[in-house]
């Protein structure tokens, strides 16, 4: 995680639960996280995460993502994929929405939650499925494919973004 200030974070309670807020007033979780995007507690060792205001073109979002995933860190190609679909054109949104949840159902899968891994990768295929044309050399026959099965594999193999002529 990159270096915070101390001076940026207000920490306000939200009923009777503390929580981190920046100076305007947005949620931040300042907590530290584990490689599968888990918190953990103030103070413990973390993997560094990806900054809330991230960036990325969606080039440099599929590399960033696909080199994540081949990883192992799923939960760490979510947040590049969703800084990609939260800047994307509205006809592109779902698509990029339908990537992040392939991510997010991957760190399911990783954490052992099966059930929650299928019901993402199933949202993440049909999003991905609707998406036409398809842009920036998305594989989304592939990753349809490799959503709608990975769920039922104990260790599936790591999803491929783009076509191979793409890469």
């Amino acid at each position: 995680m990159p270096d915070i200030e101390q001076e940026q974070w207000a920490w306000y309670y939200v009923g009777d639960v503390e929580r981190d807020r920046d100076t305007t007033g947005r949620a931040r979780n300042a907590r530290p996280r584990d490689g599968l995007g888990r918190p953990l507690p103030y103070g413990a060792p973390g993997v560094p995460t990806m900054p809330d205001d991230l960036e990325v073109t969606p080039s440099s979002a599929l590399t960033q993502a696909q080199s994540l995933l081949d990883e192992g860190r799923p939960f760490h190609a979510h947040e590049v994929l969703e800084a990609a679909w939260k800047s994307a054109p509205p006809e592109e949104r779902e698509l990029w929405r339908g990537l992040a949840q392939l991510a997010v159902g991957l760190t399911h899968l990783h954490r052992g939650n099966a059930t929650g891994a299928q019901r993402l990768l199933e949202r993440a295929a049909d999003r991905i499925a609707a998406q036409h044309p398809v842009p920036h050399g998305i594989d989304a026959d592939g990753l349809v494919t490799w959503a709608r099965t990975a769920a039922t594999q104990p260790h599936p193999p790591v999803p491929r973004l783009r076509r191979p002529q793409a890469d």
